[in-house]
């Protein structure tokens, strides 16, 4: 149990950046069909709206208890690179766009999970792999920093109408799902390092629903 905890982490803490892209759609026909289908497919219309972290303020009260993966789930760190990136419109795009890899990873309400407690621990689970350990919470920037034995990861709560958001940088996540997966290289990831190279301060993980 600890050795897979520490690879978990390990992986988390590898850094990496965005680069910076552009996103755009033509003809009001093909902008209207591709807002309906991503708006959609990519889970409730409350979840899509306004998606990028901080819109609404979430309470360290409010990550109490337990929260089980329900779909795919994506922001931008700012209002600006929302804006930037093409809007609701793209960040539901993303969403859709994670379902493949999610899948392949193994990833399902009944193996991905975390469990905030009031004593300042965590219990997660990703694909099956468990870990556990501390956590701190800054209400300022809504940034969660997990820690499990001597290395740290942060990732980022973002409330949604029918529950929350845990969200990392792209980099950090494709980097956790190859640690995960036991594999490296597969196409359905390449996914996800091809969004995080196309779009600025975009942040990717879990919508979750309390269980």
């Amino acid at each position: 149990m600890a050795a897979a905890a520490a690879a978990v982490v390990m992986a988390f803490a590898a850094c990496g950046g965005t680069s910076q892209g552009t996103s755009s759609d033509a003809g009001s026909g093909g902008t209207l069909g591709s807002v309906l289908s991503a708006v959609t497919q990519a889970g409730t219309l409350g979840n899509v709206l306004q998606s990028f972290i901080g819109n609404t303020t979430v309470k360290e009260t409010d990550l109490m208890g337990t929260w089980q993966y329900g779909t795919p789930g994506c922001a931008f760190s700012s209002e600006q690179l929302l804006a930037k990136a093409g809007g609701e419109v793209v960040a539901a795009q993303v969403k859709q766009k994670l379902s493949g890899p999610y899948k392949t990873v193994g990833i399902n309400s009944a193996n991905t999970s975390i469990s905030f407690a009031e004593n300042k621990k965590f219990t997660a689970s990703v694909a099956g792999k468990t870990f556990s350990g501390t956590y701190t919470f800054d209400e300022q920037t809504q940034r969660i920093r997990l820690t499990v034995l001597l290395l740290s990861i942060d990732c980022y709560a973002k409330k949604n109408s029918d529950g929350m958001g845990i969200l990392f940088e792209s980099t950090k996540l494709l980097t956790l799902f190859q640690t995960v997966a036991a594999f490296s290289g597969n196409s359905t990831l390449q996914t996800i390092g091809d969004l995080s190279k196309q779009y600025d301060g975009l942040r990717m993980g879990f919508d979750m629903r309390k269980k």
